[in-house]
Protein backbone atom coordinates (compact mmCIF):
# COMPACT_ATOMS: atom_id res chain seq x y z
CA UNK A 1 0.00 0.00 0.00
CA UNK A 2 2.88 2.48 0.86
CA UNK A 3 4.72 2.00 -2.48
CA UNK A 4 1.03 2.81 -4.15
CA UNK A 5 1.73 6.19 -2.68
CA UNK A 6 4.97 6.85 -2.91
CA UNK A 7 5.01 6.13 -6.53
CA UNK A 8 1.48 8.49 -6.85
CA UNK A 9 3.03 11.41 -5.53
CA UNK A 10 6.55 11.10 -7.89
CA UNK A 11 3.97 10.65 -10.67
CA UNK A 12 2.12 13.88 -9.57
CA UNK A 13 5.11 15.79 -8.81
CA UNK A 14 6.84 14.49 -12.42
CA UNK A 15 3.64 16.06 -14.26
CA UNK A 16 3.15 18.89 -12.15
CA UNK A 17 7.42 19.44 -13.24
CA UNK A 18 6.64 19.47 -16.60
CA UNK A 19 3.46 20.98 -16.64
CA UNK A 20 5.68 24.40 -15.29
CA UNK A 21 8.51 23.50 -17.93
CA UNK A 22 5.56 24.00 -20.57
CA UNK A 23 4.44 27.01 -19.10
CA UNK A 24 8.22 28.71 -18.80
CA UNK A 25 8.28 27.36 -22.25
CA UNK A 26 5.38 29.19 -23.76
CA UNK A 27 6.05 32.72 -21.24
CA UNK A 28 9.54 32.57 -22.77
CA UNK A 29 8.64 32.49 -26.39
CA UNK A 30 5.79 35.39 -25.64
CA UNK A 31 8.33 37.79 -24.33
CA UNK A 32 10.78 36.69 -27.66
CA UNK A 33 7.96 37.48 -29.48
CA UNK A 34 6.60 40.80 -27.87
CA UNK A 35 10.69 41.85 -27.93
CA UNK A 36 10.41 42.04 -31.76
CA UNK A 37 7.48 44.27 -31.90
CA UNK A 38 8.29 47.51 -33.34
CA UNK A 39 6.38 50.75 -32.34
CA UNK A 40 5.18 51.21 -36.51
CA UNK A 41 3.38 46.99 -36.27
CA UNK A 42 1.69 48.35 -33.02
CA UNK A 43 0.24 51.48 -34.59
CA UNK A 44 -0.72 49.91 -37.32
CA UNK A 45 -2.93 47.47 -35.45
CA UNK A 46 -4.83 50.46 -34.27
CA UNK A 47 -6.19 52.03 -37.61
CA UNK A 48 -9.43 53.42 -37.48
CA UNK A 49 -8.97 53.38 -33.18
CA UNK A 50 -8.89 56.78 -31.20
CA UNK A 51 -6.02 57.79 -30.18
CA UNK A 52 -4.41 60.71 -27.53
CA UNK A 53 -1.11 61.46 -28.74
CA UNK A 54 1.40 62.84 -25.81
CA UNK A 55 4.19 65.15 -27.23
CA UNK A 56 7.23 65.56 -25.34
CA UNK A 57 6.13 69.22 -24.76
CA UNK A 58 3.31 68.80 -23.54
CA UNK A 59 0.45 69.21 -26.87
CA UNK A 60 -2.23 66.40 -26.78
CA UNK A 61 -3.71 65.58 -30.44
CA UNK A 62 -6.79 63.32 -30.24
CA UNK A 63 -8.32 61.85 -33.11
CA UNK A 64 -8.74 58.48 -35.47
CA UNK A 65 -5.43 56.77 -36.03
CA UNK A 66 -5.64 56.49 -40.02
CA UNK A 67 -2.19 55.55 -41.38
CA UNK A 68 1.08 54.67 -39.35
CA UNK A 69 4.48 54.94 -41.60
CA UNK A 70 7.90 54.53 -41.32
CA UNK A 71 8.75 56.87 -38.91
CA UNK A 72 5.05 59.15 -38.60
CA UNK A 73 1.62 58.28 -37.92
CA UNK A 74 -1.23 60.59 -39.28
CA UNK A 75 -4.32 61.32 -36.88
CA UNK A 76 -7.33 62.81 -38.08
CA UNK A 77 -9.01 65.23 -36.11
CA UNK A 78 -12.38 66.31 -36.03
CA UNK A 79 -11.54 69.31 -38.53
CA UNK A 80 -8.04 69.00 -39.56
CA UNK A 81 -5.50 66.10 -39.88
CA UNK A 82 -2.33 65.71 -38.10
CA UNK A 83 1.01 64.18 -39.38
CA UNK A 84 3.12 63.68 -35.85
CA UNK A 85 6.83 61.99 -35.77
CA UNK A 86 7.15 58.88 -33.62
CA UNK A 87 10.42 60.59 -31.67
CA UNK A 88 8.09 63.68 -30.78
CA UNK A 89 5.47 61.25 -29.00
CA UNK A 90 6.15 60.84 -25.08
CA UNK A 91 3.04 58.45 -25.29
CA UNK A 92 0.11 57.11 -26.41
CA UNK A 93 -3.10 56.54 -24.89
CA UNK A 94 -5.81 54.48 -26.10
CA UNK A 95 -3.39 52.35 -28.07
CA UNK A 96 -4.45 48.42 -28.32
CA UNK A 97 -2.14 45.43 -28.09
CA UNK A 98 -2.59 44.67 -31.58
CA UNK A 99 0.34 44.24 -34.04
CA UNK A 100 -0.31 44.49 -38.06
CA UNK A 101 3.03 44.19 -40.17
CA UNK A 102 3.27 45.96 -43.03
CA UNK A 103 3.52 43.65 -46.20
CA UNK A 104 4.63 46.22 -48.43
CA UNK A 105 8.51 46.69 -48.35
CA UNK A 106 7.95 49.93 -50.56
CA UNK A 107 5.66 51.18 -47.84
CA UNK A 108 7.73 50.26 -45.18
CA UNK A 109 10.27 52.73 -46.46
CA UNK A 110 8.10 55.74 -47.11
CA UNK A 111 8.40 58.17 -43.65
CA UNK A 112 8.45 62.07 -43.12
CA UNK A 113 9.83 63.05 -45.83
CA UNK A 114 8.14 61.43 -48.27
CA UNK A 115 5.23 63.30 -46.74
CA UNK A 116 6.61 66.31 -46.44
CA UNK A 117 8.14 66.29 -49.74
CA UNK A 118 4.08 65.20 -50.89
CA UNK A 119 3.02 68.44 -49.30
CA UNK A 120 5.63 70.74 -50.84
CA UNK A 121 4.00 69.61 -54.05
CA UNK A 122 0.67 70.23 -53.19
CA UNK A 123 0.85 73.92 -51.92
CA UNK A 124 -0.86 72.61 -49.20
CA UNK A 125 -1.18 75.07 -46.48
CA UNK A 126 -0.04 73.95 -42.77
CA UNK A 127 1.25 74.56 -39.60
CA UNK A 128 4.13 72.97 -38.25
CA UNK A 129 4.72 72.57 -34.32
CA UNK A 130 7.61 72.69 -32.91
CA UNK A 131 8.76 69.79 -30.79
CA UNK A 132 9.59 72.32 -28.16
CA UNK A 133 7.98 75.24 -29.33
CA UNK A 134 5.46 77.57 -27.12
CA UNK A 135 3.39 76.87 -24.34
CA UNK A 136 -0.03 77.54 -26.34
CA UNK A 137 1.10 74.75 -28.74
CA UNK A 138 0.90 77.07 -31.50
CA UNK A 139 2.78 76.67 -34.89
CA UNK A 140 4.54 78.52 -37.44
CA UNK A 141 2.07 78.74 -40.22
CA UNK A 142 3.25 78.79 -43.82
CA UNK A 143 3.61 76.33 -46.85
CA UNK A 144 6.92 74.01 -47.63
CA UNK A 145 9.02 75.45 -50.22
CA UNK A 146 11.83 72.24 -49.97
CA UNK A 147 12.60 69.19 -48.55
CA UNK A 148 16.13 68.09 -47.62
CA UNK A 149 17.21 65.11 -46.42
CA UNK A 150 16.87 66.31 -42.50
CA UNK A 151 15.05 69.63 -42.85
CA UNK A 152 12.76 71.46 -44.45
CA UNK A 153 11.93 74.83 -45.53
CA UNK A 154 8.89 76.60 -44.33
CA UNK A 155 7.45 79.76 -46.23
CA UNK A 156 5.89 81.52 -43.33
CA UNK A 157 2.31 83.03 -44.79
CA UNK A 158 -0.75 83.99 -42.47
CA UNK A 159 -3.19 80.70 -42.45
CA UNK A 160 -5.54 80.91 -45.50
CA UNK A 161 -3.09 82.88 -47.88
CA UNK A 162 -1.47 81.63 -50.98
CA UNK A 163 2.31 81.35 -50.85
CA UNK A 164 2.73 84.61 -52.72
CA UNK A 165 6.38 86.24 -52.63
CA UNK A 166 4.62 89.22 -51.39
CA UNK A 167 2.69 87.21 -48.82
CA UNK A 168 5.90 85.38 -47.23
CA UNK A 169 7.52 86.96 -44.35
CA UNK A 170 10.24 84.65 -44.27
CA UNK A 171 11.22 81.43 -44.98
CA UNK A 172 12.59 79.18 -42.06
CA UNK A 173 14.47 75.83 -42.00
CA UNK A 174 13.36 73.24 -39.47
CA UNK A 175 15.16 70.42 -38.76
CA UNK A 176 13.45 67.35 -38.83
CA UNK A 177 14.43 66.48 -35.23
CA UNK A 178 12.39 70.21 -34.35
CA UNK A 179 9.43 69.05 -36.16
CA UNK A 180 6.31 68.36 -33.30
CA UNK A 181 3.80 67.89 -35.78
CA UNK A 182 2.00 69.26 -38.92
CA UNK A 183 -1.27 70.14 -38.81
CA UNK A 184 -2.80 70.66 -41.80
CA UNK A 185 -5.33 73.86 -42.58
CA UNK A 186 -8.23 72.29 -43.65
CA UNK A 187 -9.60 68.77 -42.85
CA UNK A 188 -8.40 66.52 -45.16
CA UNK A 189 -5.71 68.74 -46.56
CA UNK A 190 -2.58 65.92 -45.16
Amino acid sequence: MRWDALFGDMEAQFSEGAKLAVEAEISERARVEAASVVLADRLRGGLGSRLAVHLFGGRIFEGVLSHAGADALLLDEVRHQVLIPYGAVAHYAGLGRISLEEPSQVRRRIGLAHALRGLARDRAGLAVILRHGPADGSGLTGVIDRVGADFVDLALVGPGEARRASEVRRVVTIPFASVGAVRSWHAGEL
